[in-house]
C-alpha cells in the first residue's frame, strides 16, 4: 500500500495492473477466435468466445474488490469488448455459415448482416458507457454484448461439435445474428444480476440452485450455456410484451 498525502493509504500501482490483465486476456480470447475461424476451427472459436466473456466477467468484479476502478479500465474493457463481441463473433458467423449465402445469391448479405451485428455492438458499448452513473445498475437497455456473443458464439459450439454445417443453417444464422444485434441497440430490459452476491446471507435454496446449475453445465457446457444465453436474449422481448399485454388489460377494465 502506498500513503497518500492526505495520509490515506491507497492501492498500489501494481494492483491496478491486475484487473487489465484480465481485460487483455479477454481481448487475447477474443482474437485468437477471430484466427481460429479464420482457419477452420469453428468449434474452438466458439469456445474462445465463451473464455472471453468469462474474463470479461471477471475483471471489473476484481477492480471493485481491489478498489482499482478507474476511467482507463473502463475504456479500455470497452475498446476489448469490441473485439471479444463485436468482431469475433461477426468474424466466426461469417467464416462458418453466412459466407454461403453470399456466395448462393452472389451479393453481400451475408456480410452485411455480419456487419450489422458489429454495428449494432458498437453502438450498444457507446450507449453503455454514456449512461454510466445515471443508469439502474439492475437492468440493462438492450442486450448486453456478452449475451449476444455467447447466443452465437454458443451456437458455433454446440452445431459444429454435432457435424452439422453452418451452410446447412444459414437462414437460422441470419435469423440469429440480426436478431442479437438489433437487440443490443433495442430499449428491451434485461436483468442484470449485478444486486446478486450483495448480500451477506444467501438463502439455501438458491446455493443449491447454483450448484445444481453448475453440475449441469459441466456435464455438457455447449448446450447448457446455449440454452442459458438463448432464454437470457428473448426474455428482453417477452418482458416488453407482457408490460404490453398487462397495459392493455389494464385501460380495458
Amino acid at each position: 500500500m502506498v500513503e497518500s498525502s492526505e495520509g490515506r493509504k491507497r492501492p498500489s500501482r501494481g494492483i491496478y495492473l491486475l484487473p487489465n490483465l484480465f481485460t487483455t486476456s479477454a481481448l487475447f480470447a477474443g482474437f485468437y477466435s477471430i484466427i481460429l475461424a479464420y482457419g477452420g476451427s469453428y468449434q474452438n472459436a466458439g469456445i474462445a468466445i465463451i473464455v472471453a466473456m468469462v474474463l470479461d466477467g471477471a475483471d471489473g468484479r476484481v477492480a471493485r474488490m481491489t478498489n482499482t476502478t478507474t476511467a482507463f479500465g473502463a475504456e479500455y474493457d470497452s475498446m476489448a469488448d469490441m473485439i471479444s463481441f463485436g468482431m469475433a463473433p461477426a468474424f466466426l458467423m461469417y467464416s462458418w455459415s453466412l459466407s454461403s449465402l453470399t456466395a448462393e445469391y452472389h451479393g453481400q448479405l451475408g456480410w452485411v448482416l455480419a456487419f450489422v451485428y458489429t454495428a449494432c455492438c458498437g453502438l450498444r458499448l457507446a450507449r453503455f458507457n454514456v449512461a454510466v452513473g445515471t443508469a439502474d445498475k439492475r437492468f440493462f437497455q438492450g442486450l448486453a454484448c456478452p449475451s449476444a456473443a455467447a447466443v452465437l458464439a454458443s451456437f458455433v459450439w454446440v452445431m459444429d461439435g454435432v457435424g452439422v454445417s453452418g451452410p446447412d443453417v444459414v437462414v437460422l444464422v441470419g435469423i440469429m445474428t440480426l436478431f442479437t444485434g438489433i437487440a443490443m441497440v433495442s430499449t428491451f430490459t434485461y436483468y442484470s444480476f449485478k444486486d446478486l452476491g450483495t448480500n451477506r446471507k444467501v438463502p439455501f435454496a438458491m446455493l443449491l440452485g447454483l450448484l445444481l446449475l453448475f453440475v449441469v453445465t459441466a456435464v455438457d457446457p455447449g448446450k447448457m450455456i446455449l440454452i442459458a444465453s438463448a432464454i437470457y436474449a428473448l426474455s428482453g422481448p417477452v418482458y416488453y410484451l407482457f408490460r404490453v399485454y398487462r397495459k392493455r388489460t389494464k385501460h380495458s377494465l
